[in-house]
C-alpha cells in the first residue's frame, strides 16, 4: 500500500593576550591554492590597491606545566571539550567527551577508550521487532541464484553457502581518519591525546533469515516534506511491477505534503490496516515522526517494522555521508551559478547574485561553489559575516568591481538568519559565542513541519548591493537569481538514482530482517544501518574549520567577513 503523508566546565586560568593572523591573499590575481600560500608581502607588491582587511583572532596554544595541577585538569577537560564541540555534526562526541575526560584523568587512557567503545556499542545496537516478541526467523526467499529454491540450486549447492548475504556481525567503520591533535582541521577527538576508538555501526544488506512471510507481507510508504529528486527511484525499489517507469521523471509519485496527524491516530490506522512494514522517506523531521511512531508500535507490541530513508538536499543528517537528492541539487545549482556568471562577466560593473536552499546548514552553496569555481564569495549560516562596515561583504565587492570588474556571490538562503553557538578555545577557557549576523528581521512565523519560516536573505542582499553601489557613486549591475524549486524538482542525477536505488533496497532488506527505528543510509562510503535516535539529536552543519571549508575559501579567495 503507498500513502501520502500525513555549563559543564569550570573557567579556566587566565587568558593571554590574542595574537593576530597575517591577512588572506585577497587581491592576487587569480585564485587556488597557490594563491593562498602568497605572503603578506607578496600580496602588498601584487595589489595596485591595497585593500583593508583584518583577521579572525588566532588565540596561543597556552603551554601546561608537567606536573598535574588543577589548572591542568581544568584547562585540558576546557579546550578539549570545546575543539570536539565546535563541529555540530560530532553530536556523539560533543555529549561523550566531558565523560571520558574525567575517566582519563581519573584513571588512564584506555580505561577511556573502554568506556567510550561500551557506550558506543550500546547507542549504535539496532531496535529490532525481537525485542518483544518471541520470533523464530525463517530462511530468505531473497536470492540471485537462477534456482531460486531456498533448498539448492542445480549444481545441489546448498543456499546456505551463497555469499550474497551480509551476516548478521558485519560491521562498518565509520571513521577512518587518525588525528594526531585536536588542533588538526577538523579533528574530532574523545580526549587531549586524541585516542583512537574504533566507530562501528552495522552494515546494512540482505540476511539468510527474516521475520516476515514474503507473501503476506502488508507495506506502506510515505514521503513526507519538499520535493526532492530521487524520490521516485526509492518507492520503485519497493514494488517495481506498480511503479516500473517512474523513475524517469522528477516529484514523488506518492505526492508530498507537510504536517500530519497525531502519532497515535497514525498508528491506529497502521493497526486496523494491519500494516507490517512502514518505509518513511524524509529529512531530520520526519525521521524523528518515524521514530515516533517506532516507540508507539514497541508500546502497543505491535509487529511492525519502521524503517526511515534520509531525503534532503540540505545534507543535514548527522553522520551520513550524503542523503539522496544533494548530488543533484549541486548539479543543478551549478547551472544556476554559470549562468550568474555569464550574466555578470558580460554587463559592466556586474554583480551575479544566486541564492541556494540551506535552511540550516550550508552545504549545498559550499559544493556548488567549490564545484563551479565561478563564485567569489560564498555565505552560508555556519560562517558569520557582515555586509556594512570596513571588513563587510560591501566593501569586499567594491575591491572586486575595481580590480576585477565582475563577481559572483552565491548565499545559502540561512544565511545571516541563524543564531549559532560556536565554542572557541582561547588559553583553554569555554567560550561561548553567539553569532552577531542576525541581518534580518525574524517573523517566528513556521511551516506546517514546525521550521522557521526564513527572510528572504536573496532580496535582502540584492537591494542591500544595489543601495550601497548608488551612496558611493559607483554603477553596479546586480543579476538575482532564485533556482530554490528548480534544484529540487528535477530528476535525480546518475550519482543519485544508484544511492536511491541502493538505499530503497537496504530499507527492504532492513525490515525483513526484523529492524525497526532505523534509517538506511551511507557512512564512510559503506551502506549502513544507524539507530533514528542518533541522527536526530541535532542537524548536521558545515564545520568552519573541516578542509572541505577550506577548500572553498581556497577556491573562492574570499576573506572573512567580521
Amino acid at each position: 500500500m503507498c500513502c501520502s503523508p500525513a555549563s559543564l566546565c569550570p573557567p579556566g586560568p587566565t587568558t593571554t593576550p590574542p595574537l593576530r593572523r597575517p591577512p588572506r591573499a585577497r587581491c592576487v590575481e587569480g585564485r587556488g591554492a597557490a594563491s593562498e600560500y602568497h605572503s603578506a608581502a607578496t600580496t602588498r607588491s601584487l595589489c595596485s590597491t591595497p585593500f583593508p582587511h583584518r583577521s579572525p583572532v588566532l588565540r596561543p596554544r597556552r603551554r601546561i606545566p608537567a606536573s598535574p595541577s588543577s589548572a591542568r585538569v581544568a584547562a585540558a577537560l576546557v579546550h578539549t571539550a570545546s575543539v570536539a564541540a565546535f563541529n555540530k555534526g560530532s553530536n556523539f562526541i560533543r555529549l561523550f567527551s566531558f565523560k571520558c575526560q574525567r575517566v582519563h584523568l581519573q584513571e588512564n587512557k584506555k580505561a577511556c577508550s573502554t568506556k567510550f567503545q561500551e557506550d558506543w556499542d550500546k547507542r549504535f545496537n539496532l531496535p529490532r521487532i525481537t525485542d518483544i516478541y518471541d520470533l523464530k526467523p525463517r530462511p530468505t526467499t531473497f536470492s540471485l541464484k537462477k534456482n531460486r529454491s531456498p533448498a539448492g540450486d542445480e549444481n545441489g549447492t546448498p543456499m546456505d553457502k551463497w555469499n550474497g548475504y551480509v551476516n548478521s556481525d558485519d560491521r562498518a567503520l565509520l571513521k577512518v581518519i587518525k588525528y594526531s591533535s585536536p588542533n588538526s582541521a577538523g579533528a574530532e577527538c574523545i580526549d587531549p591525546d586524541c585516542s583512537w576508538v574504533e566507530q562501528w555501526v552495522h552494515r546494512a544488506g540482505p540476511r539468510k533469515e527474516i521475520y516476515y512471510e514474503p507473501e503476506e507481507v502488508k507495506a506502506a510508504i510515505v514521503t513526507c516534506g519538499g520535493l526532492c529528486p530521487g524520490l521516485n527511484d526509492v518507492i520503485r525499489q519497493l514494488s517495481r511491477h506498480l511503479v516500473e517507469n517512474i523513475n524517469l521523471a522528477g516529484g514523488s509519485f506518492l505526492g508530498v505534503s507537510r504536517g500530519g496527524a497525531k502519532t497515535s491516530e497514525i498508528v491506529d490506522s497502521i493497526q486496523a490496516r494491519r500494516i507490517d512494514m512502514l518505509f518513511v522517506l524524509g529529512g531530520n523531521g520526519t525521521h524523528a515522526g518515524a521514530n515516533a511512531i517506532h516507540e508507539e508500535c514497541r508500546k502497543r507490541k505491535l509487529k511492525v517494522s519502521v524503517v526511515a530513508v534520509p531525503k534532503t538536499i540540505d545534507n543535514d543528517i548527522l553522520l551520513m555521508d550524503k542523503t539522496f537528492g544533494f548530488d543533484t541539487a549541486v548539479e543543478e545549482a551549478q547551472r544556476a551559478i554559470n549562468s550568474a556568471y555569464i550574466e555578470a562577466r558580460s554587463a559592466y560593473h556586474g554583480i551575479g547574485l544566486v541564492k541556494l536552499m540551506g535552511r540550516s546548514s550550508g552545504f549545498i552553496a559550499m559544493h556548488a561553489s567549490l564545484s563551479s569555481g565561478q563564485v567569489d564569495v560564498c555565505l552560508i549560516p555556519e560562517v558569520p559575516f557582515t555586509l556594512d562596515g570596513e571588513y563587510g561583504v560591501l566593501r569586499h565587492l567594491e575591491h572586486l568591481l575595481k580590480t576585477k570588474g565582475f563577481c559572483v556571490v552565491c548565499v545559502a538562503e540561512a544565511a545571516g538568519q541563524i543564531q549559532l553557538e560556536a565554542r572557541e578555545s582561547r588559553a583553554y577557557d569555554l567560550v561561548i559565542l553567539r553569532s552577531l549576523q542576525e541581518l534580518l528581521q525574524k517573523s517566528g512565523a513556521t511551516d506546517a513541519s514546525g521550521n522557521v519560516i526564513l527572510s528572504d536573505i536573496g532580496v535582502h542582499m540584492q537591494q542591500k548591493i544595489k543601495m550601497h553601489f548608488k551612496d558611493i557613486g559607483v554603477p553596479a549591475d546586480v543579476k538575482y537569481i532564485d533556482p530554490t524549486y528548480m534544484v529540487r524538482a528535477c530528476r535525480a542525477n546518475a550519482s543519485d538514482a544508484i544511492l536511491c536505488t541502493v538505499l530503497g533496497q537496504n530499507a527492504v532488506h532492513g525490515a525483513f530482517a526484523g529492524f525497526s527505528g532505523i534509517t538506511s543510509c551511507i557512512c564512510n562510503t559503506h551502506y549502513v544501518y544507524l539507530p533514528i535516535t542518533e541522527v536526530i539529536t541535532a542537524p548536521k552543519r558545515v564545520n568552519p574549520n573541516s578542509r572541505m571549508w577550506h577548500r572553498c575559501l581556497t577556491s573562492t579567495g574570499q576573506p572573512d567577513f567580521h
